[in-house]
């Protein structure tokens, strides 16, 4: 069974830094790819960053240079360091992991960014 529990938003003024971590329950977490993703009302689920197994992370443009992502394997953890923040990285973030075909989500964590 794999859960994913997000921890680590809430709100930060423009310009600000937050830390999103999400641990993970199962076996092989060294294996899997974890990914990032965000979501606003009434719009789609968008990926910010993935990281595999060989701990090689990618990003979308929108947050390279801005946003990191990280593993440790020994912990089951994933964390996305989220600095220099602007008001359209608002949204529900959320930790994910896709294994045998099959989407495993977390409860998603709030992030708002506003003076």
């Amino acid at each position: 069974q794999v859960q994913l529990v997000e921890s680590g938003g809430g709100l930060v003024q423009p310009g600000g830094s937050l830390r999103l971590s999400c641990a993970a329950s199962g076996t092989n977490f060294g294996t899997w790819t974890m990914g990032w993703y965000r979501q606003v009302p009434g719009s789609q689920r968008e990926l910010v960053a993935i990281i595999d197994s060989d701990f090689t992370p990618d990003y979308v443009d929108s947050v390279k240079g801005r946003f990191t992502i990280s593993r440790d394997n020994a912990k089951n953890t994933v964390d996305l360091q989220m600095n220099n923040l602007k008001p359209e990285d608002t949204a529900v973030y959320y930790c994910n992991v896709r294994l045998s075909d099959y989407n495993y989500w977390g409860q998603g964590t709030q992030v708002t960014i506003s003076s």
